[in-house]
């Protein structure tokens, strides 16, 4: 056994006793059993686990204090429970370990159900699920205090889109770029950060897709995971990463029926006043853009920093979702000209691009 799954399993060892320890504090108890299951390691270096007592399942959240901010977690979980979010309830923390215990929200994450509604062709379920998630997002954009979060500034921005660069490009494809192509990605960011930087500032989950969305019991909200990155930031962001999933996609029209209805009721909630249409629509494409050149950064560095290739797969579809929307801006044409014939025939080389 390795050094690293050493400190796992100590760690492990050690929550459950914590558990344990908490459960006796909760049910006044004198016996509480605390059995971890694993229930799921995530894209960082969190741990969940499950256990249950008195017919209650709780999840115990191994978070190393040296890589993540346990802190942050439960302040935005107030900010969304605030705002009217279905997020899960904080029972208890030890910020020092980086241990805490939540609610249970279950396994039935949206992903299945989308994919289930769109193999049995059931259009109204997959409907109902995408209004009921865009209702939950237009909720907490109009009542959550975004101003108890750090800005998604350019410099964030900036930083997150250079990952393309450093990883997708050099790192995975082992492109060796040019001044010209160098000053052209700067170019195109500088663009994109514009984009983002004059939209309308609300609360942004950062990572509100399919994967971080629970289906609940009895509940039509959705539960709502994963959304300690949050930040203020512009009031497409979160709508392109459910409607542009990097791990389900939709036909167009379907997508743009969706952006419709958000837009409806987000002018109704007051969150887009007097946006037309068509600037809508703009800052959604653009917005998009933005995460998809992140994304295919951080989908890179998942697999070959963090061995983790399975996201490689993922990175097909949202090459498919830029070279769609980049089509549409001329002020783009210089930089996907570039993508389409410098970048795309290396990528086919090492990712499962079918042929369009």
């Amino acid at each position: 056994m390795d050094q690293q799954e050493s400190s796992k399993q100590q760690r492990q060892l050690s929550l459950q006793k914590w558990v344990q320890e908490q459960l006796l504090r909760l049910h006044e108890t004198p016996d509480a059993d605390a059995e971890l299951s694993i229930v799921s390691g995530d894209a960082s270096f969190r741990r969940y686990f499950r256990t249950r007592f008195r017919n209650q399942n709780y999840i115990a959240v191994d978070a190393p204090p040296e890589y993540e901010d346990s802190e942050t977690f439960v302040q935005v979980d107030k900010l969304f429970a605030e705002a009217g979010a279905n997020v899960p309830e904080v029972f208890a923390t030890d910020f020092k370990q980086g241990f805490m215990l939540l609610q249970d929200f279950g396994d039935d994450i949206l992903l299945n159900n989308l994919e289930q509604a769109q193999l049995s062709k059931d259009a109204k379920s997959s409907d109902a699920y995408y209004r009921n998630a865009i209702d939950a997002l237009v909720s907490f954009q109009q009542h959550g205090d975004k101003n108890r979060l750090g800005p998604y500034d350019r410099q964030e921005l900036h930083r997150e889109m250079s990952l393309f660069e450093e990883w997708f490009c050099g790192a995975l494809l082992n492109m060796k770029l040019n001044s010209d192509e160098k000053q052209l990605i700067a170019d195109t960011l500088a663009f994109l950060e514009d984009s983002a930087l004059s939209q309308h500032t609300v609360v942004v989950h950062r990572d509100y897709h399919s994967r971080n969305l629970m289906i609940v019991a009895g509940e039509t909200s959705p539960g709502i995971i994963d959304f300690q990155d949050a930040v203020a930031g512009p009031y497409t962001y979160d709508l392109v990463s459910l409607l542009r999933d990097c791990y389900i996609s939709w036909p167009q029209q379907q997508v743009v029926e969706w952006a419709d209805y958000y837009l409806a009721q987000a002018q109704a909630a007051g969150i887009t006043k007097s946006v037309t249409r068509q600037q809508f629509f703009r800052d959604f494409d653009l917005m998009g853009l933005q995460r998809n050149l992140k994304v295919m950064g951080i989908f890179s560095r998942l697999s070959l920093r963090d061995n983790k290739s399975r996201y490689l797969a993922d990175i097909p579809l949202v090459i498919h979702y830029f070279m769609e929307s980049s089509s549409r801006y001329s002020e783009l044409s210089p930089f996907r000209e570039w993508f389409q014939s410098r970048v795309l025939p290396l990528a086919k080389e090492r990712l499962p691009i079918q042929e369009s």
